[in-house]
């Protein structure tokens, strides 16, 4: 899965176009006590492809753990119901994987997700980072660590607004407000099961359901997850029209059990980019 894919807004593209993604990877616990500047890219297909990577560390943890490379994808799949448009984006999208996003940079970026292209998204995380974000070094490059909660919380909304967030300002600071304080921490959702655990996260400002399933899923580990923007509303309306009940919850609980439950969450993932490139 890759950064341009619109799924995360972690990795950036490298300035240049190449293939190469970058990012600094905050602390992660049992994984790494540092911020490690990384660059990756994948050489070859899905069968014989390799990961190619700098980093000022060992990062095959790093993309273990970032990367989902420790999912078995062979079972996630068998333990999918044998349904017709998920065999086919299975087929299409053999080997693709869900990310472990940092919850907070996730978070943020999936509030100002809304109503955005994918590119102004990246541009907006790009700007975040190089503004306000620690400068760490690698190879005599400058790569640049998502702002600290404080860092955020202390800026101003015309600060943020002049990065080009727009009403998603407030939406922002106040989020990096809660964090910072310990009022509220998107990681204290994931020891509770996942319906709370997307009510929990909707007490931060701009995040409704939808966004909360995407930190859900995208970040936090809940496999069965499916966000309901706009294409999976589609595969519903097209394909599983028995599934739409008229609530958010209620729609997210049909299409989650007819996705097979556990793992729903991959199912929505591989949906999304069969559909979104034209399916058949």
């Amino acid at each position: 899965m890759s950064a341009l894919d619109g799924r995360t807004y972690e990795d950036l593209h490298a300035h240049g176009g190449d293939e190469w993604y970058e990012t600094v990877v905050a602390p992660i616990p049992d994984v790494t006590d540092e911020r490690v500047p990384l660059r990756v890219r994948q050489v070859g297909g899905v069968h014989d492809g390799t990961l190619e990577w700098e980093a000022s560390t060992d990062a095959v943890p790093l993309l273990t753990h970032l990367l989902r490379l420790d999912d078995d994808l062979d079972a996630i799949r068998d333990a999918t119901p044998d349904l017709p448009l998920l065999e086919r984006a299975y087929d299409r999208y053999e080997g693709m994987r869900l990310v472990r996003d940092p919850a907070f940079p996730c978070l943020v970026s999936f509030i100002c997700s809304a109503q955005m292209r994918v590119a102004r998204i990246h541009g907006m995380q790009r700007g975040l980072r190089e503004t306000y974000g620690d400068a760490v070094e690698l190879d005599g490059r400058t790569y640049h660590a998502f702002p600290a909660p404080e860092r955020l919380a202390e800026r101003s909304e015309s600060d943020l607004r002049d990065l080009s967030l727009g009403y998603r300002a407030p939406y922002v600071r106040r989020t990096a407000e809660l964090v910072a304080s310990g009022e509220a921490d998107p990681r204290e959702a994931v020891d509770l099961p996942y319906e709370e655990a997307r009510e929990s996260l909707t007490r931060f400002v701009g995040v409704g359901d939808k966004v909360a399933d995407c930190v859900a899923l995208f970040s936090l580990g809940f496999l069965e997850a499916v966000p309901l923007d706009t294409w999976i509303n589609t595969t519903i309306e097209e394909y599983y029209p028995d599934c739409d009940r008229g609530s958010y919850a209620e729609t997210s609980r049909a299409i989650r059990e007819r996705f097979g439950g556990e793992y729903a969450g991959y199912a929505q993932t591989y949906v999304f980019y069969y559909l979104r490139a034209g399916g058949e």
